[in-house]
Parts: C-alpha cells; structure tokens; sequence
C-alpha cells in the first residue's frame, strides 16, 4: 500500500486544485458578471432559444474588457464587457454576437467544459508521474518531452472541442433563422480584434485551432447542409 501512497497524494492534491479552480471562477464570474439585456441583442437570444425549444437564451455579460466568450462549468453563457463595447462600436454586429453564444451553447450541450476540467486534473496526474518515471531514465530532456507531449494531447482535444461547438453554432444558428454568415464573418474579424495567436507558439499546441480552418470547417458545414450553393 505504502508503494501507491505518492500516486495516491498526487491524485488527492490534483483533486484538490480541480475543486478550488471551479469554486475560484464560479465566485470570479458571480462578482464580476450582469445579466445581458441588450435592445439589439435580445431578439437574436429569443431566436436562438425557439430553435431549441427553449425560452429566450440567457447569457451574462462577463465585466472584463477582453475580446472572449464563456461557458461555465453550471452551464452558464458569458460573453466579455470587451465584445459588447465593440458591438457598441460598430465593429462587430449583434449577429457576430448571436454566434458566440450559440458557440457557447455548443460546449455547454456537449459537456466540454466539465471534461475539460476533468481532463486537465487526469493530464496533471498522468505528467506528474510520467516525469517522475522517465526523468530516471533521461534526465533533463526526459521532463521537457513529457511536458510537450501533454501539452500537444491537450491541444489536440481543446481544438476537437472547439470544431465540435463550431459545428453546433452552425446548425443553431440556421435553424434560428439567423443564418451562420456572421459566423464566419467575425471569424474573418476576429484574429484582428483580439490580437492574432500566441507569438511564435506552433498551431498543435494551441488551445483553439487557427482561424483559417474553423472557416473552413464552418463552410464545409455550410455546404453540407444546403446553405450555400
């Protein structure tokens, strides 16, 4: 028994970290976050619900000046202080908005988030261990290989999440009557209004795959579905 107990305190303290980051971000969005009740946004939010069978979708405003949409782990739907102001500037339409939330809803109905955070707790163990295993084996680059191993799984799943929320928002957004145009419209935006991808930092380890190919995803979609010719 004694033999597991590091794996054991390992697992337990990832655990640990798992339930404090999702208590963290529930009191960060509850402090930081107002209901969106907007005159251009409301009406799209009725659409998108009655193509669900559901109400009017509600989603919060997340008080932060950043350029970023949100599904919480309670299956709440945020869009950023940031995106609304340049709603309000005319640089993104309320149909650009529309879409970020039906990207949103896409994780929520597909349960991302809380695998997501399932997955990172199970990554932390699976590093720990492999580093601790390999590093006796090859010391120094041994840790660094495990490292950008993980990273790149990790990668690999966000960006299998991501197209799969794309997916959802396309067909939401055509139900609604709204059309996925504004879709790939702020995508075509969208590099620029948040300030392109990490410098220097090679697609596969990226958390969101780049723009160029969810477009692409996106008019496959379009195409498949009968939207565009």
């Amino acid at each position: 028994m004694l033999k597991f107990l590091p794996l054991l305190l390992i697992i337990a303290y990832t655990a640990a970290m798992w339930f404090f980051s999702s208590w963290r971000l529930k009191r960060e969005l509850a402090e930081r976050s107002t209901p969106m009740n907007h005159a251009r946004l409301n009406p799209l939010l009725d659409r998108l619900g009655a193509a669900m069978d559901l109400p009017r979708i509600k989603a919060q405003i997340y008080e932060i000046p950043t350029i970023n949409g949100l599904a919480a782990p309670d299956g709440r739907i945020f869009v950023t202080r940031g995106f609304i102001d340049r709603m309000d500037a005319g640089e993104v339409t309320p149909e650009e908005i529309a879409s970020v939330v039906a990207h949103e809803l896409g994780h929520v109905a597909h349960g991302h988030t809380r695998r997501r955070m399932i997955d990172f707790a199970g990554q932390n163990v699976l590093r720990t261990v492999l580093i601790g295993v390999v590093g006796r084996f090859i010391p120094f680059i041994g840790p660094w290989l495990v490292n950008l191993v993980t990273m790149a799984v990790a990668a690999r799943l966000s960006q299998g999440d991501e197209f799969e929320a794309d997916r959802f928002a396309t067909a939401l957004m055509i139900r609604a009557g709204i059309g996925s145009a504004p879709q790939v419209s702020l995508f075509e935006k969208l590099d620029r209004l948040a300030g392109g991808r990490a410098a220097g930092m090679p697609a596969w380890l990226l958390s969101h795959p780049v723009t160029d190919k969810r477009i692409a995803a996106i008019r496959a979609n379009q195409r498949r579905w009968g939207e565009i010719g």
